[in-house]
């Protein structure tokens, strides 16, 4: 990546309020709720992963494998993946979820940056 500072991060459920709940405190937080069985969250997440680098700090990405938190995807209500969603000051702010080509998600989190 080159970047000093981390911007994705693979998250399970002990690290979510951490992670999410907590940093998008400081930081807006992009949440990709997947799976790996997901062909469109596969294709998904290389797309999410430079939209996130391109941004260059002004917001993070965390992944959150759906097969592996059950309690985090019932918790959110993800009745369809992928769902993406963007937590600031500890909350969703908004979501969207299927796939989506790299500028149609750029354009959605500078919109819920702004």
């Amino acid at each position: 990546m080159g970047e000093n500072k981390k911007l994705i991060y693979d998250v399970d459920e002990d690290e979510f309020e951490e992670m999410v709940i907590e940093k998008s405190k400081e930081i807006p937080v992009i949440v990709d709720f997947w799976s790996e069985r997901c062909m469109p969250c596969r294709m998904l997440s290389p797309i999410l992963d430079r939209v996130v680098e391109r941004l260059n700090g002004k917001v993070v990405l965390v992944k959150i494998d759906v097969d592996k938190n059950i309690d985090l995807a019932v918790k959110y209500d993800i009745m369809s993946i992928p769902t993406v969603m963007m937590f600031k000051n500890g909350e969703i702010v908004d979501y969207f979820v299927g796939f989506f080509p790299e500028d149609e998600v750029m354009k959605w989190v500078e919109k819920n940056l702004r």
